[in-house]
This record gives C-alpha cells, sequence and structure tokens, in this order.
C-alpha cells in the first residue's frame, strides 16, 4: 500500500490528473486510482473528521479534473456538433453502440444524464458532447457534470473505505509476487483490448458484405416499385441534422415485428442510420433478414454518403407530415 507520506504529497494531484485525462478521453485507470487512494487515507488516518476531510479534498479534485476535460468536449459538441460525437466515438472501445445508446438516454433524461454518466462505460464520453451539440445552457451542464463526478468519486471512496483492509491484503500479495504481477495485469489487459479490436474488425468484414451504395439506391428509387427507405437516426440525431433522404421513413429498429407485418417479406427495404460503420442499420438488416425479408440492405454511408454524391435530401417535416398520412409509417416513428 503506498504510504501516508506519498498520498498525502501526492494523491490529490494524480486524482486530478487521472481524472481530467480521463474524461479527455485518456485509457486512464481512474477507479483503481481512486480507490488505491481511498484505501490508503482510510487506513493511515484514524480520526474519522479527518477521513472525511481527506476525501473531500479528494472529491474536490475530482470535481475540478472532470469538469475541466468535460469543457473542452462540452465546447467541441456546442461548436461542431456531430463531428465531435464521431471524434469521441472513435475513443470508445464500444464506439459501434455508444452513440446510439447515449442519444436514446439523452432523449430520456436530458441533461440528467450526467447524474449517472461515468457509471455506465462508454455513456460519459459521449453524452457530455451530445449535451453541448443539443445545447445545452453552461449553467445546467456545470451543476450537474459536478454532481455527477462528485456521485461518482464518492461511491469510489467509499468502496475503499469500506474494503480497505481486503484492498491493502491485495497490494501486500502483489508487492510479494513482485513484477510477476504486473506482467500478468499487463497480458491481460493486453489481450483485453486485442479481443475489443479482433471483434470490432470482424463485425466490419461480416457486415461489410451485404450493403447498397448511394448510387445504387437512388437508381432503384427510379423504380417502380421504390424501396422503402428507413431513417433510424434517433430524435436528438434528427435535430442536429434535420433532413432526410427523400421519402424516407422515421423509423425504430425496436419494431421490428411492426415492419415485418407492414412490409412483409417481398419488399426490398433500405435502413441508414448515424453509427460508425452503419452498425445499427447493417444490424436491423440483418435482423430483417432473418424475419424473412428477402432483401433488406444497410445503405452505406448514410445521410452523408448521399449527400457528398450530389443528391437531394428533405426537411425532417417532410418525412413527419408522410408518417401522420402515409400507410402505416406513424407505427414505426420514434
Amino acid at each position: 500500500m503506498l504510504s501516508h507520506e506519498v498520498i498525502a504529497r501526492y494523491g490529490v494531484l494524480v486524482v486530478f490528473l487521472n481524472v481530467a485525462g480521463s474524461s479527455l478521453g485518456l485509457p486512464l485507470p481512474v477507479i483503481p486510482t481512486l480507490i488505491t487512494i481511498g484505501a490508503g487515507i482510510a487506513l493511515t488516518t484514524h480520526v474519522a473528521s479527518s477521513t472525511l476531510l481527506h476525501f473531500a479534498t479528494i472529491i474536490g479534485a475530482a470535481m475540478m479534473g472532470g469538469l475541466l476535460g468535460d469543457l473542452v468536449w462540452f465546447q467541441g459538441g456546442k461548436r461542431y456538433g456531430e463531428s465531435t460525437l464521431h471524434i469521441v466515438c472513435k475513443l470508445s472501445l464500444s464506439r459501434e453502440t455508444c452513440v446510439r445508446k447515449t442519444e436514446r438516454f439523452f432523449g430520456r433524461w436530458g441533461v440528467r444524464v450526467l447524474l449517472v454518466a461515468r457509471f455506465l462505460p462508454g455513456l460519459s464520453l459521449v453524452a457530455v458532447p451530445l449535451c453541448g451539440a443539443m445545447a445545452v445552457r453552461l449553467r445546467s451542464f456545470i451543476l450537474h457534470d459536478s454532481a455527477g463526478v462528485a456521485l461518482w468519486a464518492s461511491v469510489g471512496l467509499t468502496i475503499s473505505a469500506v474494503f480497505a483492509s481486503q484492498i491493502d491484503g491485495v497490494f501486500a500479495l502483489m508487492a510479494h509476487l513482485g513484477w510477476h504481477t504486473l506482467i500478468v495485469i499487463g497480458i491481460t489487459l493486453a489481450l483485453y483490448v486485442s479481443y475489443r479490436y479482433c471483434r470490432r474488425i470482424l463485425l466490419a468484414k461480416a457486415l461489410e458484405k451485404a450493403r447498397i451504395s448511394v448510387g445504387e439506391l437512388h437508381a432503384l428509387l427510379a423504380n417502380n416499385p421504390r424501396p422503402v427507405v428507413f431513417d433510424i437516426r434517433s430524435a436528438e440525431r434528427r435535430i442536429l441534422d434535420p433532413f432526410v433522404i427523400p421519402g424516407a421513413v422515421l423509423a425504430d429498429e425496436r419494431k421490428l415485428q411492426r415492419i415485418v407485418e407492414y412490409y412483409g417479406a417481398n419488399r426490398t427495404l433500405v435502413i441508414y442510420c448515424s453509427c460508425p460503420n452503419d452498425v445499427s442499420a447493417a444490424w436491423m438488416a440483418k435482423r430483417l433478414r432473418r424475419a424473412g425479408v428477402k432483401l433488406a440492405l444497410p445503405l452505406s454511408g448514410g445521410i452523408g454518403a448521399w449527400r457528398a454524391a450530389g443528391f437531394d435530401v428533405e426537411p425532417v417535416i417532410a418525412a413527419n407530415d408522410a408518417a401522420i398520412g402515409g400507410e402505416g409509417r406513424q407505427l414505426f416513428a420514434q
């Protein structure tokens, strides 16, 4: 276990730097650091009031570090919107799904999602710039973000205080085993990161096999019957980019059964989203095919590729009007 002198001298600084770096997207062991320092304080400070004072100082350092890092992404989301979301998603080990899940949390809870964001892996990194992109007021962001960091740090320190003796025993065992422990930990982390990376590569290759390009879709839309185009972006993403491919149906991939029942198995269905690697659209297309639809394809590159090819888009309000007056389309929107 770290000595009392080391914790007293560097503990606050280490927590501040760890939380700030983690908020910026660096893969730092913040919770282990909090637990280690908290356990050291609990074991070496025998007066309850003194322990609470030390913990309050650590929580304050965590709040300052977290808010400093989060303000960078908040301002990035406010200024650059969707581009910032794509950048932070690339920093996540679960980047294929992190934006989609975060948008759903935000759609339900708003800025209050920051109170629990740090407890859920990948959520905090995306929720912060999403708050900026969704024009959350700076004062409200600071209050909720600070409260969320304080709650998260308090839980970590509480765990360290409750299990201080056990944590001390673990560190004593690690000290006894020496550098062999570091090797085992390093190999375990390397294997985990390699697994996630290989899984991502295999998933991308599997989903790449059955896609449709924007050029192919544009040509198909001139045919009769036209393919049905589903826009499965979240409501929050449509606020950031209020345009759709002409004739697109606003849909939620969770309402798969309704879609299959309405359109049947013989209609060509094309799906696009705003996810990295079009993963949500690809998964929906795969599930539609399993449900019996003969031709369900994700659109490669989504609406961004459609625009880049020079094809027209229409306002979301036109799709909403179609959904209200169209044949059953109101069943599929979020």
